[in-house]
């Protein structure tokens, strides 16, 4: 049974320059861990699933954060070192990838043995899809270093709290 890769929020908004939530250099370097974890878990027929912050001007979201990844706008593109991966867009509006997403209907069709995710912001949509897939009982691991935030001590708490809370798999991609 393959696995599925979850490459949370890996937007330009989110990784390029000059845009409101760029998370900064930490979250630039784990661009090459990203593609290299995917190459593997390609290689051994996993599915890729890119969960993608959209937003029209009018969500709520929009009240606490600056407006962001705006539904038709290039900040909401695949950054292109990731966009040529095989893999399906699951637009998200919330920070966890299942909410009103058709994300869990396409993991019930793969029935993966685990899930693997990635990508940004570890303390905000990479935590709140973990804990939505641990509740909904998939086994779940995170490579270390392939999460990133623009906030380090959120990072930090968010790795405790997947591990000792939520129970999901901490690992390295080494």
């Amino acid at each position: 049974m393959a696995n599925a890769v979850l490459v949370v929020d890996m937007l330009k908004g989110f990784l390029e320059e000059g845009y409101p939530l760029y998370c900064g250099e930490q979250a630039r370097r784990i661009i090459p861990n990203i593609r290299e974890l995917l190459q593997q878990e390609l290689a051994k027929g996993s599915k890729v699933f890119f969960i993608c912050d959209r937003h029209d001007l009018d969500d709520l979201e929009l009240k606490m954060f600056p407006p962001h990844c705006v539904s038709g706008t290039e900040e909401a593109e695949i950054i292109p070192e990731l966009r040529d991966y095989p893999g399906e867009v699951i637009p998200k509006n919330r920070y966890s990838g299942f909410f009103k997403t058709v994300l869990d209907e396409r993991l019930q069709a793969v029935r993966p043995e685990k899930l693997i995710v990635c990508g940004v912001c570890t303390d905000i949509c990479v935590m709140h899809t973990v804990a939505d897939a641990r509740n909904q009982d998939y086994a779940v691991e995170v490579p270390t270093d392939c999460v990133a935030s623009f906030n380090e001590e959120g990072h930090r708490f968010a790795l405790d709290h997947m591990d000792k809370v939520l129970g999901a798999k901490l690992v390295s991609l080494e």
